[in-house]
C-alpha cells in the first residue's frame, strides 16, 4: 500500500483528491493537514466522505508526513517550494497541485505569480506531469508539478497539430470557458451565486497566470517559440472546462487520422467521431479530456473541442494518474469512475 498524505485537504481540489483516494485500492491515506481545522474529522467537514474517510485533519506542524510515500499538496500557490524539500530529503515524493513548479523559468514564474521562488534549485528537477508528453520521465520522478487545468485541455487540443508540424504555431488562439469552482473554495464577491449565475464573462484578457504554462509546453513541442493568444472565461457552472482552440493550417492533413493515431493509446484521452461536439457534462467527475477535430467549410481553419473536469483531469485526477505512473501502477488504478450524467 502507497501510504499518502495531503497537505491542504479543505479546498475542492482537496476534497476531490480523497474522493479518488477513498477508492483507490492500493493507498492508505495516513494524513491530511489543516491548520484551521486540525482535529476535525474529515467526514464532518465533507459528509459525502463519511463511511469512506475516518481521519482527523491534523496540524502540520505535528503531522507525521515524513512518514508517508507520497504527499500531496493542494494548497495555494506558494506553499509547496516551501515545504517540498524537507519531504524529498526524507525519501518521500511529491506531486504538487498548485503552480510551484510548473515554469522552469524562475524569473517568468516570479513575474506571474507575484513573490520570489522559495526553491528554484527545485524547479529544475521537476517533471511536469502531463503523461500524455512526459510519461517516461514521471516514472523516476521524486517531484511532479501538475499541471493547470486551462492547461490540460489546451494542451491535449494542440498537440497533435504542433508535434506533426502542419499549423501556424505563431497564430494560435485558445477560447476557454471554465465553471466556477475553477476559482476554488473562498469567499469572494465574484464567484457568489448572485455573481456568477446566470452571467458569462471573460476575464484575464491582457494576461492569465496560465498563459506562461500553456505557452512554455507547446513550445516544447514544436521546438521553437509559439504565439498565443488565450483568453477564459467564467461560466454559471459548477465543474468543467470547454476550450475552444483556433489555428491555420500550413499543409493538408487528415486531422481525424492525425488526432486518433496520436491518442489511441491514451486511456485518458477520447477522441470523438467526426463532427462530434463534446460537452462538459460528458467528463463530469471523470478523468477524462473528450476532443473533437473540425475544419469547417474545408478551410485552412482548423477548430479543436477539447473538453475536461477542471478537478479531475484537470487537477485531482491527474495528480492520481500520476501516482500511479511514480509507483509502477497501472496508471487508471482508481480513475475508472464513469461520467456522471445528468
Amino acid at each position: 500500500m502507497i501510504k499518502v498524505g495531503i497537505v491542504g485537504g479543505t479546498g475542492y481540489t482537496g476534497v476531490e483528491l480523497l474522493r479518488l483516494l477513498a477508492q483507490h485500492p492500493e493507498v492508505e491515506l495516513t494524513a491530511v493537514t489543516s491548520r484551521g481545522e486540525a482535529g476535525t474529522l474529515v467526514s464532518d467537514m465533507f459528509p459525502s466522505l463519511r463511511n469512506r474517510v475516518s481521519i482527523k485533519f491534523s496540524d502540520p506542524a505535528t503531522s507525521s508526513l515524513d512518514k508517508c510515500d507520497l504527499v500531496f499538496f493542494a494548497t495555494p500557490n506558494g506553499i509547496a517550494m516551501q515545504q517540498a524539500q524537507a519531504l524529498l530529503d526524507a525519501g518521500v515524493k511529491v506531486i504538487d497541485l498548485a503552480a510551484d513548479f510548473r515554469i522552469t523559468d524562475v524569473g517568468e514564474w516570479e513575474k506571474w505569480y507575484g513573490m520570489s521562488h522559495a526553491s528554484p534549485a527545485l524547479v529544475a528537477e521537476a517533471v511536469y506531469g502531463l503523461p500524455e508528453i512526459n510519461r517516461e520521465q514521471i516514472r523516476s520522478a521524486r517531484l511532479v508539478a501538475n499541471p493547470g487545468c486551462y492547461p490540460t485541455a489546451t494542451q491535449l487540443g494542440f498537440l497533435p497539430l504542433v508535434e506533426a508540424g502542419c499549423i501556424d504555431t505563431d497564430h494560435l488562439i485558445a477560447d476557454a470557458k471554465s465553471g466556477v469552482s475553477g476559482a476554488g473554495r473562498k469567499a469572494e464577491v465574484g464567484i457568489l451565486f448572485s455573481e456568477a449565475g446566470d452571467n458569462f464573462k471573460a476575464y484575464g484578457v491582457p494576461g492569465h497566470r496560465h498563459l506562461p504554462e500553456i505557452r512554455q509546453g507547446l513550445t516544447r513541442a514544436a521546438g521553437r517559440p509559439v504565439g498565443l493568444t488565450f483568453v477564459p472565461h467564467l461560466t454559471p457552472m459548477i465543474r468543467g472546462i470547454h476550450a475552444t482552440l483556433y489555428g491555420r493550417l500550413t499543409k493538408d492533413v487528415d486531422l481525424q487520422a492525425l488526432f486518433e493515431s496520436r491518442y489511441a493509446k491514451e486511456p485518458f484521452v477520447d477522441v470523438l467521431p467526426a463532427k462530434s461536439h463534446p460537452d462538459t457534462r460528458s467528463v463530469r467527475a471523470a478523468n477524462l479530456c473528450r476532443i473533437a477535430v473540425h475544419r469547417p467549410q474545408g478551410g485552412d481553419t482548423v477548430v479543436v473541442l477539447s473538453v475536461i473536469d477542471n478537478l479531475v483531469k484537470g487537477a485531482a485526477g491527474q495528480a492520481v494518474q500520476n501516482m500511479n505512473i511514480m509507483f509502477g501502477l497501472d496508471e487508471s488504478t482508481g480513475l475508472m469512475q464513469v461520467p456522471v450524467l445528468p
